[in-house]
């Protein structure tokens, strides 16, 4: 017989009418109860975590973003307290105008729906997307990958005990098969599914994209840069880039491409090899670049192909180009950007502004690490992801981008 997720479809629509009725102290309840279990099943959720751990090679990018530890399980508790905290964002009177004919219109925010996420490795991402669903009123349908099976099956089961603790409908809150037939299947479900959201790779983005019915928001791959400009505080500077890629290099928000001005270079790179050299970071240099990274010793030096800027390396490994000045670095980034988040390092007003102005991504930065990309630091709770995108939602999506318009039309017999 062939698979389907059909069932869980079905049920997802009908959980839709029951996570309707919850009040906002309810699911603020729910969420401080979900919390509470994944503190107390912490040992628990590391056991499971290992299983998953044990069949990925350690070397492996995605090893790290897999791994849960009891320090980011106490993270993921505090981020759904916080979550528990913040405003519903439903049923916002959005405008309100009586017509001449006497009918009332007035917009309101609702809930989107019954929402699918495909995303990979990552079981942090399994927590945030249900509890900003339950906050928001809605369904979640995830697909997590294969080798994090283990992780998000106990997650979830964790989370429908609680709603059925609440006397609340489970399939609120459902896991998808990791079966890659049945993915054709969410997709193309427009009868049941109102978003889908990818998070991950570009290539699984890139599927999603030329494959589903159902319309999607991406959460896109980042590839992030750093411009030094020619008026930099050369050792800030230095800082900056270290954290922006050593900080957590597997995620979205690490830095990629570090783009120096040419007058700077020997300057910037005698306050970088330090900081570099002890996380072992790989620099893909560009010739003159590398020219002055080995002149001051650094060994974890490679040439730059033409492939390795755009890249997202997920890894202790960025590229580094030397340009001319503004003009040409903004070149760079409009030709290798995914839109995600980028940075200047620069003490010169005029350049800061002509750059955050121009380059075209979802955060833009000035003498800062383009670490912060995140929906918990920008103050807005969990997120589902960092949305690349410019229609619906741009940047972290977060709580308040679970939403959509809804008209409410109140007459008194009008026709027309």
């Amino acid at each position: 017989m062939k698979k389907t997720i059909l069932t869980e479809l079905e049920n997802s629509r009908k959980a839709k009418r029951a996570i309707a009725q919850l009040s906002i102290e309810k699911k603020a309840k729910i969420l401080n109860a979900i919390a509470a279990e994944i503190l107390v099943n912490s040992e628990q959720i590391i056991e499971e975590n290992k299983k998953d751990l044990e069949r990925m090679d350690p070397s492996d990018s995605k090893y790290d973003r897999l791994k849960l530890t009891e320090a980011r399980i106490q993270d993921l508790a505090a981020s759904v307290q916080a979550v528990a905290k913040l405003d519903d964002p439903t049923g916002k009177l959005l405008s309100s105008k009586t017509l001449d004919n006497g009918l009332l219109v007035e917009k309101r925010s609702v809930a989107l729906g019954v929402v699918g996420v495909i995303y990979e490795s990552r079981p942090n991402v399994t927590i945030d997307v249900a509890v900003l669903c339950i906050q928001s009123g809605n369904v979640c349908l995830l697909r997590g990958g294969s080798d994090a099976w283990y992780s998000n099956s106990y997650l979830v089961g964790l989370i429908q005990n609680v709603l059925k603790a609440f006397g609340q409908d489970p399939n609120i809150v459902q896991l998808l098969p990791t079966d890659r037939e049945l993915v054709a299947e969410l997709l193309t479900a427009v009868k049941y599914v109102d978003i889908i959201i990818p998070r991950g790779s570009q290539g699984l983005i890139d599927f999603v994209r030329e494959n589903a019915k159902v319309p999607v928001i991406e959460t896109g791959a980042g590839v992030c840069h750093t411009y030094v400009d020619q008026t930099a505080d050369l050792e800030l500077a230095a800082k900056i880039v270290a954290n922006a890629k050593i900080s957590r290099p597997s995620v979205c928000n690490a830095l990629d491409c570090v783009l120096l001005d040419e007058g700077i270079v020997d300057g910037f790179v005698k306050n970088l090899v330090p900081l570099f050299e002890d996380a072992q970071v790989k620099v893909l240099a560009d010739e003159k670049s590398y020219a002055s990274l080995k002149e001051n010793g650094y060994t974890e030096l490679g040439r730059a192909e033409a492939d390795d800027f755009g890249r997202e390396f997920l890894d202790l490994i960025c590229s580094m180009k030397v340009v001319s000045g503004l003009e040409e670095a903004l070149d760079h980034i409009s030709n290798y950007s995914s839109k995600h988040s980028e940075c200047i390092v620069s003490s010169d007003s005029e350049n800061i502004l002509n750059f955050m102005n121009a380059v075209d991504a979802a955060a833009v930065y000035s003498n800062a690490s383009t670490r912060f990309t995140d929906g918990g630091e920008f103050g807005l709770g969990a997120e589902i992801g960092i949305s690349t995108q410019k229609l619906h939602a741009r940047g972290p999506f977060a709580l308040e981008k679970l939403v959509t318009e809804k008209w409410f039309v109140t007459g008194e017999g009008q026709i027309r």
